[in-house]
């Protein structure tokens, strides 16, 4: 099959030409540049379950990484016991093919509902990478044989890492965010070694995958964060442009639209327009909390209603058990200027272009961790409790909200093809809506287990990874 393949407008010559992994592969997470978009003219089954149109379905060990298929292979990330492993299977039978072990000492903390294989791997056709935190990257061949590791860490972040490398060209691009020392990282896919590094010091802890731009002959990486989205220079990780007024922590992916402009969204506590969250000066604040009078304050010294409190570890950025000054204003100050958003960025961009480069931005059901979705000159985007949103892409104005009967949290991220848009929420109830402005309900199911990854769809059939199975949907 060719790797040349028109969707909705988008040209995929481009990706093409910088990877070996052909289009009707799913070879990074949601797929083909990220837009989570199925290329294949096959049509993709709209009814299926645990119970429906199963092709094959096999146990997994845990983890939250989505599935990376090749034209023969599909690769995972997961955790058993206290081992973090890569497995490579075979696609057409489900079959377990070869496991690696990544070298762990000692498993990081992470957040409670999280994974220590968290993180998607990425393939282009040749071999598969995969990063686990601070145990580090490790590349294999198809086969499952090391090709080389690049260790990394400790991160200063309680919660574990959770962003996906991408690769483009001979490079193996990887942001990572942490409450300190976070950078953006670029490694020769053959080697392993270190090609860039890019500081992003000033970036707390966020949970954006890198995603590949181009615009007027300009390979850029885009990463949204705390309060700004960046783009930075292929070649060699420095800034290029940047648009502010984000929220003051970013879990979702941005998307490139099918007229080359970016879609990013951005979501944290307190930065909705309404219920926002406002914290009073440590001036005011320390005279009388800080019981023991040493300048900082502790965890036992904060108010039990201070929104600080439940965030006591992301404040204390150095991780000194204390919130200092500084640490306290600085978190203050994300709070009044923070806003929760769905926007789009027309590209050419130099310099900070927030007053000229905005095309729309919308502050309504902005979803937490689930990327949107731009298909048919619709922006769609789904929010935790089930909350289904439809925006034209050209003028961000609404036109669809439905709540869906999967009305639970959302880590998984939407993905088209065949007509169809493809949800799921974490207690594995699965939705099927027309990707069209009518988002009509074709399809819903109980997966009967939680569901963390996004689904890949390729070549008429649907991957999609519960916490104990992966499952091959397709039709007879």
């Amino acid at each position: 099959m060719s790797p040349i393949r028109f969707l909705s407008g988008y040209l995929f010559l481009s990706l093409a030409l910088h990877t070996s992994v052909q289009a009707d592969s799913w070879p990074q997470f949601r797929g083909l540049g990220g837009a989570g978009h199925y290329v294949s003219d096959l049509p993709l089954p709209t009814e299926f379950g645990p119970n429906q149109n199963v092709i094959w379905k096999v146990p997994l060990p845990p983890g939250h990484a989505s599935p990376v298929l090749t034209e023969d292979r599909v690769f995972l990330a997961a955790v058993k016991g206290d081992q973090l492993v890569t497995i490579g299977l075979d696609r057409k039978s489900g079959k377990q093919l070869w496991e690696a072990q990544a070298a762990a000492q000692k498993l990081e903390q992470i957040h409670r509902i999280g994974s220590h294989a968290q993180c998607t791997p990425v393939t282009d056709g040749e071999r598969v990478i995969s990063f686990f935190g601070s145990s580090g990257m490790y590349c294999y061949d198809l086969d499952g044989a090391l090709i080389w590791k690049h260790m990394m860490g400790p991160f200063n972040n309680d919660f574990g890492s959770g962003t996906s490398p991408i690769i483009v060209g001979n490079l193996v691009i990887l942001c990572q965010d942490h409450d300190t020392d976070s950078f953006l990282l670029a490694v020769d896919k053959q080697t392993g070694k270190t090609v860039w590094k890019t500081d992003r010091s000033e970036f707390p802890r966020n949970y954006c995958s890198p995603v590949l731009w181009e615009t007027e002959g300009r390979q850029q990486i885009v990463i949204a964060a705390t309060m700004r989205v960046v783009g930075y220079d292929l070649n060699t990780g420095k800034e290029a442009w940047t648009v502010r007024g984000i929220s003051r922590a970013v879990c979702m992916t941005p998307v490139v639209s099918a007229d080359n402009h970016l879609v990013v969204a951005g979501w944290a506590g307190g930065g909705d327009l309404e219920g926002r969250i406002s914290v009073p000066p440590f001036a005011e604040v320390a005279p009388l909390r800080d019981a023991n009078g040493n300048g900082v304050l502790e965890e036992t010294e904060l108010e039990e209603n201070s929104p600080l409190l439940p965030r006591f570890s992301q404040v204390d950025r150095d991780k000194t058990g204390t919130i200092t000054k500084v640490e306290y204003e600085y978190y203050r100050g994300l709070f009044d200027r923070a806003e929760n958003k769905v926007l789009k960025i027309r590209p050419g961009g130099r310099g900070d272009v927030t007053e000229t480069h905005v095309v729309w931005e919308y502050r309504r059901f902005v979803p937490f961790c689930a990327s949107p979705l731009e298909i048919n000159d619709c922006v769609f985007t789904i929010k935790d409790g089930g909350i289904l949103s439809c925006l034209d892409s050209g003028s961000g104005k609404r036109v669809k909200n439905r709540r869906l009967q999967a009305n639970g949290p959302y880590y998984s991220s939407p993905v088209t093809g065949d007509g169809k848009i493809y949800l799921v929420d974490q207690r594995g109830g699965l939705t099927v809506v027309s990707a069209d402005r009518k988002c009509q309900i074709l399809h819903h199911v109980d997966l009967q287990e939680e569901v963390y990854g996004t689904p890949a769809l390729v070549d008429g059939q649907i991957y999609l990874r519960t916490n104990g199975h992966l499952y091959c949907f397709g039709k007879p």
